[in-house]
């Protein structure tokens, strides 16, 4: 059984995210996107699968459990007996991920939760200007959701900048944006190795963003002026997006170099859909691991039932 515990929990996991970076951004950044988070929360699903699997194969192994159903502990621990270590340390990685996906999934109920205020005291507003002077803008998800804005914001911007801002941040809300970095980030805590591709795929929306942005003014370079002049008025203060938990990486912030590549990528051609056989390497290779899961639970249940065998 020990090689489904190499491919599916050390290497399909890492090849998927190596995988990702080297393809993700030769592609349209918001098909990028959808195929990036659900390639990882498949192969987390057959990573925590696996470890599953083992971490019952822990406990088949003690003496006790095997004499109360009736198989024997020696043949179900000769099974990774050069490996004695993985039952257990599966276990534990299990008990740990548990762990953190409980607390990934109460940050974001208790964002939304935050969220929802404003539903209660804007009913029927769509954008929203506060009066404040950090200089801020960010997508609240909901039905049908908001765009808040901080009136530092708004000075920073020309009246074609702000409805560049505007449509960036209703690009979000309508693809639901939030969702796929909630998919990435609950993967994350399964596995640490897709943390890697939890900032690609935050970086994929931004740009998914900027795109619709550009359609939707008509102008990709002034989405461009858009994305550089927020960022500078924005430098260093962050506020109500970062105590809300909504936005992964706010659209006027970002990373060290992250907005020079989404300008530079806005000055540049718009991307196009390739070959839709490239795009889905990614997922092809999570699906993969769905299979080599699959053998793993059928030979855990061929492992005891040898066990019992020789125990009679």
């Amino acid at each position: 059984m020990f090689d489904h515990f190499v491919w599916s929990v050390l290497v399909a996991p890492v090849a998927v995210v190596v995988a990702a970076r080297l393809l993700a951004r030769r592609f349209r950044p918001d098909i990028a996107a959808i195929a990036l988070a659900w390639s990882a929360v498949v192969a987390a699903a057959a990573s925590a699968v696996n470890l599953a699997t083992f971490a019952l194969k822990a406990f088949a192994e003690l003496p006790a459990v095997a004499r109360r159903f009736d198989w024997s502990d020696h043949v179900v621990r000769a099974d990774t007996a050069h490996v004695p270590w993985v039952s257990w340390f599966s276990l534990v990685w299990l008990l740990v991920a548990g762990v953190a996906v409980t607390r990934a999934w109460v940050v974001h109920r208790r964002a939304m939760v935050s969220a929802r205020r404003y539903d209660r005291l804007l009913p029927g507003t769509y954008v929203v200007v506060l009066d404040d002077d950090s200089v801020d803008a960010f997508a609240v998800p909901g039905d049908p959701g908001h765009i808040i804005v901080t009136r530092g914001m708004r000075d920073a911007l020309d009246e074609q900048q702000y409805e560049a801002l505007l449509a960036h941040e209703r690009a979000h809300l309508v693809g639901r944006h939030h969702r796929l970095v909630l998919l990435v980030a609950l993967a994350a805590a399964v596995h640490p190795v897709f943390r890697w591709l939890l900032r690609e795929v935050e970086y994929l929306v931004e740009r998914a963003a900027d795109e619709y942005a550009a359609v939707a003014v008509g102008s990709r370079r002034t989405v461009a002026r858009a994305v550089g002049a927020a960022a500078l008025a924005a430098t260093g203060r962050r506020r109500h997006a970062a105590a809300l938990g909504l936005a992964p990486s706010r659209p006027e912030l970002g990373g060290a170099g992250v907005v020079p590549r989404r300008v530079a990528s806005l000055l540049a051609a718009p991307p196009v859909l390739r070959s839709p056989v490239i795009v889905g390497v990614t997922a092809l290779m999570a699906a993969g691991t769905v299979v080599w899961t699959g053998e793993c639970v059928y030979d855990l249940f061929e492992l005891l039932a040898h066990a019992r065998d020789r125990k009679d």
